[in-house]
């Protein structure tokens, strides 16, 4: 009898084993366990690294292309490391020349343009999609970060214009590789955003004899050395991909901030990428579906949570609902470098010699109330003009203005107008027709009714809106910035005297101290010496009041506990390499 119990027992397993063998296997053959599925709000733009700007298309393309340089995962405030770069660059001739050592062995997928040998990155491929980027019928997006920047790139432009025979044979004066693994730029001025540039796809190296073979058209193909690489792409449903199976050495960071050591981050440290085998991309326009695909686990993130899902989801606390940690669902809060402030015109008569009215403004604003109402709650608020995330910037920084209403009605009688007494009203114009908009307004016309200060709101459409900030027919208003790249040389050309409207610095501001700090800090890379005039030019503005901080937007993501290494950041596209799936 127990002979029989035995062999039953060894049957059963054997039948388990042979069905967990067999399960996971999707249609392709893969094991769909280890595949992520990953929405995207729209169709793909295209796959050319030189004109992909817009975020669906590059969470795509940051996958299987790599720049000489990236940033660090697990780091905060953002750190460049290199990447296919053997090492930092070496910086010569004041800043003008930049020296950078390529890794050896750093394979391409397989592409027909490569006849059926295998091809590495060189110097050159570098300079071919820089020169990609300045060729006029590409209309690149990424030119604009080195429009008048490299030595003779421009007369490049304008010598070449659309001919693609001399795109191949045309050289560069400031580009060079004096060998396969060697490129060394030439830059007109200095550029401490030069790192930045090369961080971004746009700088991806690409092989001439592909953009011979395809006549430079490259957006239907992505021939990279990423992590991934294409497999199927359906313009309407999504697009897959599949490991590399050339990839170089790459491995899972083994330090990182102290954000990503306590929310355990660092398990997978120095093990190689990347973790899975496949990515499905699954194109969903509607938030609805996304909702429902992602409680249905058919996808594994949902980085926006749809409005009308919101209380279901999140509650009055800012914490996730209890039945979606039962369901294994976990919340992720993060910051972008996106942030928000109230601008005043610094010609306007009311406010450019009055420096306790702008105050009284400040301390009568509920900033807490206003990021309740209006982001339910996700907003961070400001304590600097810097965002986190941003090199130099000061957790500790504390504005010289709060909500308080005793002393806001001190400083308004302080200004010459006690309890709003003489003084006209004000105008606080609004950027766009929507209901949100218009209760924005009445948020503040409330605020500082509080006071005794009489505000009238004008609603705009949203082009009406920059039509007035250019023409510098604003007076008070709510503005907001979205960073190109994590420097402070990004957000403090706002208030440059030059940038008056129809530049960006619609208040009109105008200090030359702030203005000659700018010259030199331009020119610096990050270090104590920028942080130095970044802080005094931080005090410059504080003291001044051009404007006053409300918040920073951060965002809420959802994803699946089987979902491991998961960081969102809204600069950091090629994560995907680092997420393992359990």
């Amino acid at each position: 009898m127990k002979k029989i119990i035995y062999a039953l027992l060894l049957l059963t397993l054997v039948l388990i084993a042979l069905t967990l063998r067999g399960c996971p296997k999707n249609k392709s053959g893969d094991n769909s366990l280890n595949t992520l599925n990953y929405p995207l709000s729209g169709e793909i733009s295209t796959l050319d690294p030189a004109n992909s700007y817009d975020v669906i298309s590059a969470t795509v393309i940051y996958q299987c292309v790599e720049p000489l340089f990236q940033y660090h995962y697990l780091k905060r405030p953002y750190t460049l490391e290199p990447l296919i770069a053997a090492e930092m660059p070496k910086i010569e001739q004041n800043g003008l020349r930049y020296i950078i050592k390529i890794k050896k062995n750093i394979r391409y997928n397989d592409d027909p343009s490569f006849r059926g040998k295998p091809r590495f990155v060189k110097a050159q491929d570098f300079i071919t999609q820089l020169k990609r980027l300045a060729f006029i019928p590409n209309r690149s997006n990424g030119w604009w970060l080195f429009d008048g920047k490299i030595k003779g790139l421009n007369k490049f432009r304008r010598t070449v214009k659309s001919n693609l025979d001399l795109l191949v044979k045309t050289e560069v004066e400031g580009l060079k590789a004096p060998d396969d693994h060697t490129l060394v730029i030439d830059l007109k001025e200095p550029y401490p955003q030069m790192m930045v540039a090369l961080a971004m796809s746009f700088t991806a190296p690409v092989p001439m004899e592909a953009v011979v073979a395809y006549q430079n058209r490259l957006s239907d193909r992505i021939i990279g050395t990423g992590a991934f690489m294409l497999d199927k792409w359906n313009r309407l449903s999504g697009l897959s991909l599949k490991r590399n199976p050339y990839y170089h050495k790459n491995y899972y960071p083994s330090e990182g901030d102290r954000l990503a050591n306590s929310k355990g981050l660092l398990k997978d440290s120095g093990k190689q990428l990347p973790f899975l085998d496949r990515i499905e991309f699954k194109i969903m326009k509607e938030s609805q579906t996304r909702w429902l695909n992602f409680l249905s686990k058919k996808i594994h993130v949902l980085s926006n949570i749809p409005k009308d899902n919101y209380d279901s989801a999140v509650n009055p606390s800012g914490d996730l609902a209890k039945d979606l940690k039962k369901k294994g669902v976990k919340l992720q809060a993060y910051s972008t470098l996106t942030f928000w402030w109230l601008s005043f015109n610094m010609k306007d008569s009311i406010f450019s010699k009055n420096k306790d009215l702008r105050l009284a403004i400040a301390h009568a604003f509920d900033y807490d109330r206003y990021i309740q109402l209006f982001t339910n709650n996700i907003g961070q608020l400001a304590n600097s003009i810097y965002p986190p995330g941003l090199p130099g910037y000061d957790p500790n920084r504390i504005l010289p203005y709060s909500y308080n209403l005793e002393k806001a009605k001190a400083l308004l009688k302080k200004a010459g107008y006690p309890n709003g007494k003489g003084l006209e009203e004000l105008r606080f114009d609004v950027r766009g027709t929507s209901a949100t908009n218009r209760q924005q307004g009445e948020f503040v016309k409330s605020q500082l009714a509080k006071i005794g200060i009489k505000v009238r709101v004008s609603t705009n459409t949203f082009p009406d809106f920059l039509k007035k900030a250019k023409s510098g027919k604003l007076q008070f208003w709510q503005d907001g910035w979205a960073m190109d790249y994590p420097d402070a040389e990004n957000v403090l050309q706002l208030l440059l005297t030059k940038n008056h409207s129809p530049g960006p610095n619609a208040t009109y501001y105008s200090n030359p101290t702030y203005d000659s700090y700018f010259k030199e800090l331009k020119f610096l890379p990050e270090g104590e010496r920028k942080w130095k005039l970044m802080e005094d030019m931080e005090k410059i503005i504080l003291e001044d009041m051009p404007w006053i901080m409300q918040y920073y937007a951060r965002n809420y993501v959802l994803y699946h506990d089987n979902l491991y290494n998961f960081r969102h950041s809204d600069i950091i596209y090629n994560n995907m390499k680092y997420l393992r799936i359990n």
